[in-house]
């Protein structure tokens, strides 16, 4: 594929791309587990039912795996969508813990670690301006189904807190943000997802997200 600096496809030309990366199996493990359905379904369930939403409106997507228990480590789900050109990395993702809710991470600094520093300052600034804009579109859209958990940098989850960013931002070269899209041991919240319909209005509140990070452009570069 030929090379594409950050803005990926929308600076030569192509459809916008979008890398959803349906969260685990990965070297952190198997994800958590609610009493009904775990993250990994959850996940998987979601960005097969978002794909095809994104792809009538014109995206190109590419997932980071291609069947639910797949095992791709987080270095390599990063690598995936810098192949790819993705003008966004979606990382798919549920809580765990006794809040509830929705929430929107991004990488706030550089870090180095002994085979990589990431993200650059200028992914960075892209990513921190797509979480900006993802959230609150995927709130509204979402309508008060979920309690809006809010918009955090990669610090305020546990990994980030122990090394500074999520390792899947850190080797990531394209914007990324991640979704605790609920809380997957909160009774309310997986009681919502179990329901019938619910993982489609919960892609659709993704879709929403990411038409207002990367709105898709028309010829002559107005966007629609």
């Amino acid at each position: 594929m030929r090379s594409v600096g950050l803005l990926g496809l929308l600076s030569i030309g192509w459809a916008q791309a979008i890398c959803i990366d349906p969260g685990h199996p990965s070297e952190v493990g198997r994800g958590a587990t609610g009493k009904k359905i775990s993250e990994l379904t959850v996940a998987w369930k979601t960005a097969v039912a978002l794909k095809p939403m994104l792809e009538k409106a014109g995206y190109r997507v590419v997932l980071t795996k291609t069947s639910e228990k797949q095992f791709v480590s987080n270095r390599d789900r990063a690598r995936i969508a810098n192949r790819s050109g993705a003008d966004l990395l979606l990382r798919l993702h549920c809580d765990a813990g006794p809040k509830s809710g929705f929430a929107t991470y991004y990488p706030d600094r550089t870090i180095t670690l002994p085979d990589r520093t990431g993200p650059s300052a200028q992914n960075l600034t892209v990513s921190k301006r797509s979480a900006q804009l993802f959230h609150p579109a995927a709130i509204e859209r979402l309508n008060g189904e979920l309690r809006d958990a809010g918009l955090k940098t990669d610090r305020d989850t546990a990994v980030g807190k122990k090394q500074g960013a999520l390792t899947g931002s850190i080797y990531s070269d394209v914007p990324v943000i991640l979704v605790e899209m609920l809380v997957i041991t909160n009774p309310r919240d997986e009681a919502w997802i179990t329901r019938p319909g619910n993982i489609d209005r919960l892609a659709k509140g993704l879709f929403a997200g990411i038409r207002a990070a990367v709105p898709i452009k028309k010829a002559g570069g107005s966007t629609r």
